[in-house]
């Protein structure tokens, strides 16, 4: 989607809230034919209260299977190896059955995924299944929990909603199907809502809109987003904070304009040079070299120092440290140690800031004409 004109990130920013999740030294494994893949490796974050956190990285690099291990919904072959999950007064981590999961699951976290059409029952109406979730987590009666169906799908941009409650999943558009899929979550009345790259298989324009609609319901709700995508460009208006993972781990954390204005690690280099906005007739859009490792194998040194035009003998040795670079920025990288070399972060993201608001403009004088309407 087109960054916001003039400002790209947030501004109102929550930073100073409450923790509502901490994760600490998380680490997950799968079993998988006999072998163990590590597809999270040591994590540790805090989640603050209201805040819109982004999660970005290439797939596979472990976004979805960290926020799983919030709703216990891992596959049946994955496991937490080590660390814990705290919520409030429970640790989720120590949660191993289903039951345990009832007054967390889908009340106090839930998830929308980006296809609508797996999450929806294709049998059953619209209506019945935001009223059904509304009467097993608010304990509404059947009249009642329409009545809040109804209204909720009003409020998450459903048109005529009272004569809709009884249509099918299939007599609506993929951007409807994915406000209803809003809704349901929503009706929950959760603290923490996941999104799952929930705009992927939606195009441009109705993208634009179910990231506006999750920032509107977010203010008047007051719960905690975190929102998962591979793509920095879609997070830019509506995050707080943005942590980049790489390879299981996390490996750069900061406010949005740190993250887009003051990148420090090179794997977050290649994220932001790959934006889409950047591309240009000569060069192209910029990929990023080689392929992530396999997680099956233990990993010695920097994971994304094979793929890193930056790296020095170290980054093969030794795993770096979280570096401090302000209170509310932190990066793993070698690059950030007193002793190694200065080194400019590439070309075509200096100045970052300067050139998407040159793009935008020229985006939205290309729309309207620019000033030639007004020298006519």
């Amino acid at each position: 989607m087109p960054l916001t004109h003039g400002h790209t990130c947030k501004e109102d920013s929550r930073l100073e809230n409450n923790v509502v999740l901490s994760v600490k030294n998380l680490s997950v494994n799968f079993k998988v034919r006999g072998r163990e893949l590590k597809a999270i490796r040591n994590v540790t974050l805090d989640l603050k209260d209201q805040e819109t956190l982004a999660i970005v990285g290439e797939s596979g690099s472990g976004k979805s299977v960290l926020t799983k291990t919030f709703t216990g919904m891992l596959e049946a072959n994955g496991y937490i190896a080590d660390g814990t999950i705290q919520y409030g007064d429970v640790v989720l981590s120590d949660l191993k059955k289903d039951k345990d999961w009832d007054g967390i699951r889908g009340k106090e976290i839930t998830t929308i995924f980006q296809d609508p059409m797996t999450s929806l029952d294709p049998i059953k109406t619209i209506g019945s299944q935001i009223s059904e979730v509304i009467v097993k987590h608010q304990g509404k009666s059947a009249k009642e929990a329409k009545a809040l169906a109804i209204d909720l799908m009003t409020r998450t941009g459903i048109p005529d909603a009272a004569n809709r409650y009884n249509e099918y999943p299939f007599e609506y558009s993929g951007g409807m199907r994915q406000r209803i899929v809003i809704a349901v979550a929503l009706a929950c009345h959760p603290k923490i809502l996941i999104c799952d790259e929930p705009t992927t298989a939606l195009d441009v324009t109705i993208q634009a809109q179910i990231l506006a609609l999750i920032q509107s319901l977010q203010k008047e709700y007051h719960f905690t987003t975190i929102f998962i995508t591979h793509d920095l460009g879609v997070v830019a208006s509506i995050a707080d904070r943005i942590a980049v993972m790489y390879a299981g781990q996390i490996v750069e954390m900061g406010t949005c304009d740190e993250i887009f204005y003051d990148p420090r690690h090179p794997y977050t280099w290649s994220l932001l040079s790959s934006l889409p906005q950047l591309a240009t007739q000569e060069a192209g859009l910029y990929s990023i070299p080689g392929t992530p490792p396999s997680l099956y194998n233990d990993i010695t040194g920097d994971a994304f120092a094979p793929r890193n035009s930056f790296a020095m003998a170290i980054d093969f040795k030794r795993e770096p440290p979280e570096f401090a670079v302000t209170v509310t920025h932190w990066a793993k990288t070698w690059l950030l140690d007193p002793r190694a070399p200065k080194v400019e972060k590439p070309k075509i993201i200096q100045n970052l800031h300067e050139r998407l608001v040159k793009l935008s403009q020229t985006a939205t004088d290309a729309e309207t004409g620019g000033d030639a309407i007004g020298n006519n």
